[in-house]
Parts: C-alpha cells; sequence; structure tokens
C-alpha cells in the first residue's frame, strides 16, 4: 500500500471516517482542511440503492448548480448551418460536422462537453460512440446535449449545469460542485441543488433504501462521511 503522505495524514485527524456529519460540518471541515497550493476541486459522491443494470434504473441528467463549478467549461458543438452560426454566437469552443468528427478521431479531445442537432447523430454514433461514451462526453437525448436549442443549452452548460450519471457497476453517482476557494454558502447550495435532483430522479420501482451514503472531498483531500438522512 503506498505511503501517505504528511498532510495527507494531518487532514484525516480532522476527520472521524466512522462519523456522518451534517452538511454544514462537512463543509465547514472541507474548507479548514482545503490546504493544497492550487484551488481544489470539491466533489460529491452519492451511493445511490438502485441496479443500474435496469434501464429504468440508469439515473442519468442534468442539474444547474447556482454557483457554477468554477471551472472554465469547454463545448464542442456538432452543427451546420444556421445551428453552426447559432452556436459560434453563443460561444462554443469548437462547432463543426465530419471535420469535428475526424479531429475528434484522431485523439482531439481538447473539450469538457459536446451538443449535437438531432439530424446530425446518425452520422456521429458510429464514429464516435466508443471515444467520447466512456468518457461520458457523448451528446445525449436524457441529458439534454441532443437538441435543437442549441443557444440555451450551450450557455446553460457554461454557467455551470453540471449532468450526472449512475456508474453502471457501483451504483455511484460522481460530480463536482464547486472549488474549495467557494464560501461555505456557495458549496452548500451546490450539493443541496444536486441531491435534491438525485431525490427526485428515484426511480419508482427502486426497493429499499435509496441514499446509501454520501461523501465530499477535495481533490487532495479526504472523504468526509455526511448523514443521507438529511436530504429525504
Amino acid at each position: 500500500m503506498a505511503k501517505k503522505g504528511k498532510r495527507y495524514r494531518d487532514i484525516q485527524q480532522h476527520v472521524d471516517r466512522l462519523n456522518q456529519y451534517t452538511v454544514d460540518e462537512a463543509i465547514s471541515i472541507l474548507k479548514k482542511t482545503g490546504s493544497a497550493k492550487f484551488d481544489e476541486t470539491v466533489d460529491l459522491a452519492s451511493r445511490l440503492g438502485i441496479d443500474a443494470r435496469i434501464a429504468e434504473q440508469n439515473i442519468r441528467g442534468t442539474v444547474a448548480l447556482p454557483h457554477g463549478t468554477g471551472k472554465s467549461v469547454r463545448v464542442a458543438v456538432f452543427a451546420e448551418g444556421d445551428k453552426a452560426q447559432e452556436a459560434e454566437a453563443a460561444g462554443a469552443d469548437v462547432v463543426g460536422t465530419d471535420d469535428l468528427v475526424d479531429k475528434i478521431v484522431d485523439g482531439w479531445l481538447d473539450f469538457d462537453a459536446t451538443i449535437a442537432t438531432p439530424d446530425l447523430m446518425r452520422s456521429i454514433m458510429p464514429k464516435l460512440g466508443r471515444i467520447l461514451g466512456p468518457r461520458g462526453l457523448m451528446p445525449n437525448p436524457k441529458a439534454g446535449t441532443v437538441t435543437m436549442d442549441i443557444a440555451e443549452t450551450l450557455q446553460n452548460i457554461k454557467a455551470g449545469q453540471i449532468e450526472y450519471r449512475v456508474e453502471r457497476d457501483s451504483g455511484i453517482v460522481h460530480v463536482p460542485i464547486g472549488k474549495t476557494s467557494f464560501e461555505e454558502a456557495q458549496l452548500k447550495d451546490n450539493l443541496n441543488t444536486v441531491m435534491d435532483a438525485l431525490v427526485k430522479a428515484r426511480p419508482a420501482s427502486a426497493k429499499g433504501r435509496y441514499l446509501r451514503s454520501v461523501a465530499i472531498s477535495s481533490t487532495m483531500g479526504v472523504g468526509i462521511r455526511i448523514d443521507p438522512q438529511q436530504f429525504l
């Protein structure tokens, strides 16, 4: 097992790994221990009591964080004609059709999200499904990224809309909710917004306890467990 550094061990002293904290307590601890030399990302991990292998329970959607993620998001748009012009005017980082597909096939992946008009999905899917799918970057109707509303969708993503999806094998939803430089109230707003969306997305066929565990962590920090009952 790899030896943990002194800073990591110091952080561990502030966190009781067996305790389940309130949201306010967890965020306060995270802020106090987020002492890396860069602005760390704050991640939220929620383990759900579902079977993602069942289509109805394969939860996926989008949620707009009230305070954004603190990250500049690069968006690639698959569109042509008027919709390509709309994407460029709305601030897309790159716009294209076959030329963009070929660029990605050749290894270019310098973007964080994609949007596509419905008419182009047939030409995109065969070449890019295996490249973008495993990375969570494939345009998807469930996530609202296959759409004719290019400008609005693009602006929402740039403003802090994130996509959440349950991991098929573990039942975990893992998303960023901000940076350690955020105020505690901002992190709390973002966290509660995501958890509210997950609770509302509970499939009717899910049985037993739905929220199994919830935890937050910074990039260089340790996991801080939160009592799931607070969100029900």
